[in-house]
């Protein structure tokens, strides 16, 4: 079901649509976000490539293996498939593969490269063969600033025999979300004491979460990743200062070990900086992977780009930190669904997702009643992530306790249940606050993040050769945690034990012990509408697991004994 803003785009559909063409839900919303102008139709001789999803088979089996993989009282705890492995469990029928392949072919459409597992076809055609292959689809050339994209407009249907075979076609519809890292300054003109700090860096995160000196990465078989997103990319020189100013007090590897895909030629993202210096100085001493895409070509989504390798690669890092999202209204249950299949096929391989819970508090949108509510974010809201919060110093420029910091994405999904790993946490967590959000404004049998926590706030980061001060963001939270479990898997590692894999299974397991593996941070509440009803407060902070800062941020020492056997 779908809705379009007038009456003649759905007649163009429907008279473009031959008669037994139906509309596929996929990723088809058709909204222009804020900031990108039409600069017009395509030529007809233009390249497109989409990205076709074929359907997989035995789903179900690979959720309920991913349960027992992750499950620290499963037999099976840890045992991993290979890419072979996985590709015969999932890879799509036959009948699947022949049927989309001669439709494709029926339309001369020939350029086309597969993965490994079989469940994605990426192609390229001439913009008029695409307009023909998925009809009501009217390319046209975006523009943002300097970034370009081609993107239909308007839906498009599918003929019938193909809806039982693909999931969504990318590369249509979807803009990249704008979310960028935040940067902060402090209206504060007095002299500070010696004893503070002047901004977070890997030395005031080493002395906040215990990490010592020796506590950097040795194993051989350990590896890490971030993926970077939206022309972002780092740039050596910047990563190489970065270490010589702020690494000096622990042994660190100056250069990223390899980078998929190409870097671009202009100048770094702070983003993507942030990603890789915090990261490499966290998990410090451990090779470190860049995911990047920009520079690709302007209708392919790079994302799904990002899913692609990984269903390509027989050897992938073993965590990967990702500061990207979506709000999930923008998104087709369909195209969400399919995406949460793309991770646990990544978990039941033993690789470690974090994503970044977001910089919007609880987000806000109207409910088409004439009220608001909340706003999830996806894919922090995916049941089969991990997903980081932010904190921050109760004293923003002294080694403190940690408190919310009021950006801290959180919240309830409205499309996914709540997994079976998190029910009684979450329902003590609604069971024992008195003042909560009025349950209008959540969804509160939805799957409830963030999971866990770290600093978000008042970073330095080195980017284009200059050190920038209070930088913050999940984006900064995000791959902080991410180093801290590589180090974790690194022990395991020297141990002979598998990667730590999907993590949220024996996290919460671990936490509903009362263990003090993790900070748990119960001061402070994260934004969300600004109305009568909340005034802009969202969730708070309360002692154990909550929306805001999931279960506190790590103490490495209790978290390493706890996850390290």
């Amino acid at each position: 079901m779908f809705t379009m803003r007038s009456l003649l785009p759905t007649l163009l559909f429907l008279l473009s649509c031959p008669v037994r063409c139906i509309y596929l839900e996929s990723d088809q919303n058709t909204s222009i976000p804020e900031g990108w102008s039409n600069a017009g139709r395509v030529a007809a001789s233009d390249q497109v490539q989409l990205t076709f999803a074929l359907k997989q088979r035995n789903v179900r089996e690979l959720r309920e293996l991913l349960g027992r993989v992750s499950d620290p009282d499963s037999p099976q705890y840890g045992k991993y498939l290979s890419l072979e492995q996985l590709s015969s469990l999932v890879q799509p029928s036959e009948l699947t593969q022949k049927v989309v392949w001669r439709w494709l072919e029926s339309h001369g459409v020939q350029d086309c490269h597969s993965v490994e597992t079989q469940d994605f076809l990426q192609c390229a055609m001439p913009a008029r063969v695409a307009e023909k292959l998925l009809p009501g689809c009217e390319f046209s050339r975006y523009a943002n600033g300097h970034q370009s994209l081609v993107r239909s407009p308007v839906p498009y249907g599918l003929p019938d025999e193909l809806s039982e075979h693909l999931d969504f076609v990318g590369g249509v519809h979807r803009f990249p979300d704008s979310k960028m890292a935040l940067r902060r300054t402090w209206a504060n003109g007095k002299k500070r004491k010696a004893e503070f700090h002047l901004g977070v860096s890997p030395s005031i995160l080493r002395q906040r979460y215990n990490l010592t000196v020796s506590d950097v990465g040795s194993s051989q078989n350990n590896s890490q990743a971030v993926a970077q997103f939206l022309e972002q990319y780092f740039h050596p020189a910047d990563l190489a200062e970065f270490m010589k100013l702020f690494g000096r007090g622990f042994k660190n590897l100056p250069k990223v070990e390899r980078v998929v895909g190409k870097q671009g030629c202009g100048k770094a993202g702070l983003e993507a900086s942030l990603d890789v210096e915090y990261i490499m100085s966290t998990g410090a001493n451990i090779p470190t992977w860049v995911f990047t895409n920009p520079g690709r070509h302007e209708s392919q989504e790079p994302f799904l780009q990002w899913l692609l390798l990984l269903s390509n690669m027989s050897a992938v890092p073993w965590v990967h930190t990702i500061s990207y999202g979506d709000d999930e209204d923008s998104l087709s249950q369909a195209y969400m669904q399919r995406i949460n299949v793309e991770f646990m096929k990544a978990g039941v391989r033993g690789v470690t997702l974090l994503f970044a819970s977001g910089d919007s508090g609880a987000g806000c949108m109207k409910d088409g009643k004439g009220g608001n509510t909340f706003r999830p974010s996806f894919p922090a809201s995916s049941p089969y992530v991990t997903t980081v919060g932010g904190t921050s110093f109760k004293n923003p420029f002294q080694v403190t306790y940690e408190v919310t910091d009021y950006i801290s994405g959180g919240g309830f999904s409205n499309v996914f249940e709540m997994p079976d790993y998190q029910v009684n946490a979450v329902n003590s967590y609604l069971k024992g606050m008195k003042a909560l959000p009025p349950k209008t404004y959540f969804n509160s049998s939805g799957r409830a993040y963030p999971d866990v926590a770290a600093l978000s706030d008042n970073y330095w980061v080195v980017t284009n050769r200059i050190p920038i001060p209070f930088v913050s963001g999940t984006s900064a939270s995000t791959p902080v945690f991410g180093g801290i479990l590589s180090l974790i898997n690194d022990h395991r590692f020297l141990k002979s034990l598998p990667a730590l894999g999907f993590l949220n299974p024996r996290l919460y397991k671990l936490q509903g012990s009362a263990s003090s593996a993790l900070f748990d941070v119960t001061e402070g509440c994260h934004l969300s509408c600004l109305d009568e009803q909340v005034q802009g407060q969202g969730f708070c902070a309360a002692p154990s697991w909550d929306p805001v800062t999931g279960w506190g941020t790590p103490n490495y020492p209790h978290l390493l004994t706890a996850l390290g056997d």
